[in-house]
């Protein structure tokens, strides 16, 4: 929770706090990040391959799942069409940040956008929503972004390099760092009944679909809660009128 009394209103104010802001968030995804590392070279990815899929695709659960597919020798049509759905959700964070960034120019437009992550939507959204006059409010947003960037990348190259050194590190559970907390930061956001629906269907329909080859039921699990979320939506939006 930001507190009125500490917001910041000089730009790199702002962007230290957006770093300090984020950092209970990287230690949950540190984890994730070194067993990507570990894993990725035994999935078929060379070492730079690795390294340029933490920097250019920068999505965690998407990367685990591309290695996952990779592994089988899934289809590259395949591979691309899972995590582009997979990732739809950051689509749905970008509208929700447009009113607050429309007035950007797209020098910050486009960096604020490659590096839109959960953990970035979440405290940069808190921050947005903050009624107080500060100006910089998109460098509070840049803090938190290269924070968890730069942490993903140190994380990715500890796992390429280190991760040899762990016996079975897949094994250890240690993912489930990430899991508790994307938890954390699912359900203070379920405030009605299309949150809540969506979060509802989309998971039983992930147990469901498990057994789905090449994890397509991830890809069904988020298409169902996406339009569930639409469907309720708009059903409750017919209701009021």
């Amino acid at each position: 929770m930001i507190m009125a009394s500490k917001l910041a209103q000089r730009p790199w104010q702002e962007f230290w706090a957006g770093a300090r802001q984020t950092i209970p968030l990287i230690v949950g995804a540190i984890p994730f990040g070194i067993i990507f590392g570990t894993l990725a070279q035994s999935s078929g990815l060379s070492f730079a391959g690795a390294i340029g899929m933490s920097a250019i695709v920068f999505a965690g659960s998407s990367q685990f799942i591309a290695l996952g597919l990779l592994a089988t020798g899934t289809p590259l049509g395949i591979i691309v069409l899972t995590t582009w759905v997979v990732n739809l959700r950051h689509l749905l964070y970008a509208v929700s940040l447009v009113p607050y960034v429309k007035h950007l120019s797209q020098s910050w437009k486009l960096p604020l956008g490659f590096w839109l992550t959960d953990e970035n939507f979440m405290v940069a959204i808190q921050r947005y929503r903050h009624d107080d006059p500060s100006p910089y409010k998109h460098w509070f947003q840049l803090g938190s972004a290269l924070a968890m960037y730069t942490s993903w990348q140190l994380c990715t190259l500890m796992g390429l390099t280190l991760g040899a050194s762990i016996p079975n590190a897949d094994a250890w559970g240690l993912d489930f760092a990430m899991v508790a907390t994307f938890i954390g930061m699912t359900i203070p956001y379920l405030t009605n009944r299309p949150m809540v629906a969506t979060v509802v269907v989309s998971g039983m329909t992930a147990l469901l679909a498990q057994g789905l080859p090449h994890q397509l039921g991830l890809m069904v699990a988020a298409i169902a809660g996406i339009l569930t979320g639409l469907v309720t939506e708009n059903h409750l939006e017919q209701s009021d009128d």
